[in-house]
């Protein structure tokens, strides 16, 4: 697999880029990015290290890559500030982003191409490009709560002494501040939370309290994430590259999952090489699936928003 990383001079495409390296998995990995030089820089670096890791084709360029992609992950986008919500962002990324959509069209894509958008605001923004790309809408995803989710399990297991690959938890609805955390099925090593020794009901707040607030931390202490969402791209791709029909909370346009239609939000999603597969209702708690409602109306709002601006341009 082909892989085009559209940003990849920056801290969350390199890293990306470094993530599929050393997951020795897809075949061909392309940066391009508004900074070539940049872009070439990162390329040559990973370049350097290749004989350590698999016989994979390394290269920078632009969008003459595109048509010959098989899977296009788009990072790029302006830094969100410290105090700055996702959707805040949305006027000083929708522009970039449908520039880079409308050269992305202008080359054309392969029929069969997934495209994974990361650049942020997330959700609104894979609804736009799902909307502006001649692909079927399952061909576009999001990396949606992915990330979060990664987070917290990871705080999950840091503050209850457990090893991080045992413990199941969910993030779903918005990349943002109205996310909801899956208590109702959260476990560890299969037990559930409140049979987990240590676990106590008042620690549920604080963790999702760290859990949403961990993108600012990050860029407060040491200017903006890179290997934990590199790592989090990496686990979307390699479902799509290797067909492995994981189970992810990625982010596409639903069609009547939890009765939410029209907008682009994470709800349990089998990836595959086709990109989205299914889409799953698990049983949630009254007050979870509430939120998970209320998570899809806040972002249809600032979409109908930014569609109206976007038109109106």
């Amino acid at each position: 697999m082909k892989v085009s990383i559209i940003g990849g001079a920056g801290m969350v495409g390199s890293c990306t880029a470094f993530a599929l390296q050393t997951g020795k998995v897809v075949r061909e990995i392309t940066l391009i990015d508004a900074n070539p030089e940049g872009a070439e820089g990162q390329a040559l670096d990973l370049l350097h290290g290749a004989t350590l890791m698999a016989d994979q084709k390394i290269s920078s360029g632009g969008y003459e890559h595109i048509p010959t992609s098989d899977l296009i992950c788009i990072t790029a986008g302006l830094r969100r500030k410290p105090d700055e919500s996702r959707l805040d962002l949305i006027n000083r990324n929708t522009d970039l982003f449908v520039g880079i959509l409308n050269e992305i069209a202008k080359v054309g894509v392969k029929p069969d191409a997934v495209v994974v958008v990361v650049s942020n605001p997330v959700d609104i923004l894979t609804y736009v490009a799902a909307q502006r790309l001649k692909l079927p809408k399952s061909q576009v995803i999001g990396l949606g709560t992915v990330l979060d989710t990664i987070r917290f399990r990871s705080l999950l297991a840091d503050k209850l002494g457990a090893p991080p690959t045992q413990v199941s938890a969910l993030i779903l609805g918005e990349h943002g501040d109205s996310m909801v955390p899956v208590w109702s099925s959260a476990t560890i090593g299969g037990l559930p939370l409140e049979k987990f020794p240590g676990w106590q009901p008042r620690l549920a707040e604080e963790l999702f309290t760290r859990t949403k607030g961990s993108g600012a931390e990050v860029i407060k202490k040491k200017g903006g994430a890179g290997f934990a969402v590199g790592l989090a791209i990496q686990e979307v791709i390699e479902a799509v590259a290797l067909d492995r029909r994981r189970v992810l909370p990625v982010s596409s346009v639903q069609n009547g999952c939890y009765g939410i239609r029209d907008v682009a939000i994470s709800v349990p999603t089998t990836v595959g090489r086709k990109g989205v597969l299914a889409t799953h209702e698990i049983e949630l708690w009254p007050k979870e699936e509430q939120g998970l409602k209320r998570s899809a109306q806040v972002l249809k709002e600032t979409q109908d928003k930014v569609l109206a601006r976007i038109a109106g341009k």
